[in-house]
């Protein structure tokens, strides 16, 4: 068993993973988190142990379409891995430390590497619905940042470094597994609403080449803890706010889109396991 700084010992993190190893003896050397529609990686899982969400201490409920709310423990590529099949959202009404709740607990759990997936809308041209883009940075304008308060000196320091957040390592093994995958900046937003085509327009003028509504706060945590992350995004529709390409896009859109991306990422983030 991995023996955990004193701080995680004890206090909600320490009980949500009491809970975990209550059902499971498996100690994962990744965690996924699957995002909107994606979450068919889950189902080829071996050996599986699925408990919901409402049933760990401290880990709030999946309320969105496409995000079933559980964790789902076994092997992946013959690695020991856990999965949350859907995700906790800011625009769901919770407190952005809750959001990222779960990372904390995956690294009180002993957990190294964090692989996230999501759905998001494309704003730069080039990009094609149903596009896979590894993300190499990005821009938090959720208004909201996880960290903000006391810090917790045994978790990470009060100010981390966020150059090379996304580590090159993980990233060069997903250009390897899928060498047609993209690359580029992920936008948050807090949503839940899409974006006006003004808004669509000033974010690509910042540099973003995609944008959601998750993610970045799941990120933040993780680098306070120092882990290593992988982030990639599912190009659901075109969102460039142009003039002349102006597209409305729905939900449902998004997940029927995700749904049809669904096998190549499942390969994508199995072959990225496999070589972990």
């Amino acid at each position: 068993m991995t023996t955990l700084p004193t701080i995680q010992r004890t206090g909600p993190y320490a009980d949500a993973v009491q809970a975990i190893r209550s059902r499971t003896r498996i100690e994962p050397v990744a965690a996924i988190v699957l995002g909107s529609g994606l979450g068919h990686l889950a189902e080829e899982v071996q050996g599986a142990v699925r408990i919901p969400f409402a049933e760990i201490p401290g880990w709030k409920r999946s309320t969105v379409p496409g995000h079933a709310g559980e964790l789902v423990v076994g092997t992946l590529s013959g690695k020991p891995v856990a999965v949350m099949k859907g995700r906790l959202h800011f625009y769901e009404g919770y407190e952005i430390a809750d959001v990222a709740f779960p990372v904390r607990v995956f690294k009180a759990w002993g957990i190294d590497t964090l692989i996230l997936t999501n759905a998001c809308g494309g704003l730069n041209p080039s990009l094609r619905a149903g596009d896979l883009m590894v993300i190499e940075d990005h821009i938090n304008f959720m208004a909201a940042n996880p960290l903000r308060g006391l810090n917790d000196d045994a978790l990470g320091p009060r100010f981390p470094d966020m150059v090379g957040t996304y580590t090159e390592e993980l990233r060069k093994i997903a250009h390897e597994v899928d060498p047609g995958l993209r690359e580029g900046i992920y936008v948050a937003v807090a949503g839940p609403n899409f974006e006006t085509p003004a808004e669509l327009r000033m974010l690509r003028g910042f540099g973003a080449d995609a944008v959601g509504m998750s993610t970045v706060p799941e990120v933040l945590v993780a680098r306070h803890m120092s882990m290593r992350i992988l982030a990639i995004s599912t190009v659901t529709d075109m969102a460039t706010g142009i003039p002349g390409q102006i597209q409305h896009v729905s939900h449902e859109e998004v997940l029927e889109v995700a749904n049809r991306a669904g096998k190549r990422l499942a390969d994508l983030v199995k072959g990225v396991v496999a070589r972990l």
